[in-house]
């Protein structure tokens, strides 16, 4: 079971000059133990996570009658609201050593959280603020997980471990949406069913976390390396400084699932009822290809890797107001959304891992995600606003134009990134 090592674990240190590399035709499975623990971390809570998150749009939208702009301020409080708590979690991490702590307490409100939604009703309101709750948690964990991943990992191999973590979280994001509607058929569509079992399956993974998680610290930074001007200097890192910006404008083109889905469904007349499954051949794409584009990012560079998925995001967003119609435009959009998750989101990190100094390595991830969390929150509300003025159509090709430019500004931005460093400051 991967859940205990089958290899020596990797950590920072094994980049110095000497470091024992593992056979190459075995370096997928020679991955810390600790990156599958993590994984099945994180295909439980997304389990519970999707069961809630997966019918949401259309609650809202359809089922409350909320307008695109209101729903766009959902949805990126969803992501991007608490996106400064990264920032807390990554420096309360490095500072107290404590990065298991950290991300248990974030993966424990969010499974708090599901038994919110029991007692909120139909009240936006308060739906919006269990969700902010949930979000909260999200924010707490996310960093410190993947400095976990890179802490046990040997940085040659950060795009594999990232793409095997990223895999096995994606198959509970699969796997939830059909958990739901198995809940509602077998209970005849009683929703607080499907929070309890959310919440059931969130601390279980929770459980998981406490009993097969080992913190990894790394190497000890010197007195007074971890401190609020800690950000400050990682940002006058010149890698670090690009990195940030790539991420911030990555977040203010990517629109968000529940637009694209919701475009989806209102240009082939789904039935509400099959729009959960749209997130699942989502997800269903992302979990075959994790894997595979977390090998390649590591052999042909992760900047190309990082690059295609936007590429592949564009033409999603063409797609949506192309001539395609039919099941050819539902396969081709969720593989083609399924590539874009696979090749950024953990090869991102992955990208990061190597430049960041390993003493303040979860503040810097911190950083990176937060301000790609925070245009995303920018970008939900603009599109939403944009959906009301000028029609969908019109918001979609705006954001297809836009994601071409950001791709060229991206690719400048990546470029000057190294590939093989190992966490030494560098120039500005």
């Amino acid at each position: 079971m991967y859940l205990f090592s089958i290899a020596r674990p990797h950590t920072a240190d094994d980049t110095a000059d000497g470091a024992a590399k593992p056979p190459r035709r075995r370096a997928l499975f020679l991955l810390s133990g600790n990156v599958f623990a993590l994984g099945t971390v994180s295909l439980i809570t997304d389990i519970s996570s999707e069961m809630v998150t997966a019918v949401l749009p259309v609650y809202l939208m359809i089922g409350l009658h909320l307008s695109p702009t209101v729903y766009g301020v959902v949805d990126g409080t969803y992501t991007g609201a608490t996106a400064l708590l990264r920032l807390v979690g990554g420096y309360v991490a490095d500072r107290a050593r404590r990065r298991k702590f950290v991300a248990g307490l974030g993966y424990g409100l969010s499974a708090l959280a599901k038994l919110g939604l029991l007692a909120v009703g139909n009240s936006v309101g308060a739906i919006g603020a269990v969700i902010a709750i949930d979000r909260t948690g999200k924010g707490l964990r996310t960093a410190p997980r993947d400095a976990l991943i890179t802490l046990s990992t040997a940085p040659q191999y950060y795009g594999r471990a990232f793409g095997v973590h990223r895999m096995m979280d994606t198959v509970g994001a699969f796997a939830g949406p059909l958990v739901a509607l198995g809940i509602l058929a077998a209970t005849g569509q009683a929703y607080d069913a499907v929070f309890v079992a959310s919440f059931c399956i969130a601390a279980f993974g929770v459980l998981v976390l406490m009993l097969f998680v080992r913190d990894r610290r790394g190497e000890q930074p010197p007195k007074g390396t971890v401190t609020p001007s800690a950000v400050g200097r990682l940002v006058r890192l010149a890698p670090v400084r690009r990195l940030v910006l790539a991420a911030c404008l990555a977040g203010m083109v990517t629109i968000g699932d529940g637009f694209v889905y919701l475009l989806l469904q209102r240009r082939e007349e789904l039935n509400v009822g099959w729009f959960p499954l749209l997130a699942v051949g989502t997800n269903l794409s992302y979990l075959l290809l994790a894997t595979p584009l977390g090998v390649l990012a590591d052999k042909i560079g992760r900047q190309k890797v990082v690059l295609g998925g936007y590429i592949a995001l564009m033409l999603v967003y063409l797609l949506l107001f192309g001539p395609v119609r039919g099941w050819p435009l539902l396969v081709l959009v969720l593989a083609l959304y399924g590539l874009f998750y696979a090749a950024t989101d953990g090869v991102l990190i992955a990208l990061a891992g190597p430049v960041l100094p390993s003493g303040v390595r979860t503040t810097g991830i911190a950083l990176i995600q937060t301000g790609q969390a925070m245009s995303y929150l920018v970008s939900s509300v603009l599109f939403g606003l944009a959906w009301t003025m000028w029609g969908p159509t019109n918001a979609i090709r705006i954001a297809a134009a836009l994601v071409a430019i950001a791709v060229l500004v991206v690719a400048l931005l990546l470029s000057g990134i190294p590939a093989t460093d190992t966490g030494k400051e560098q120039p500005a």
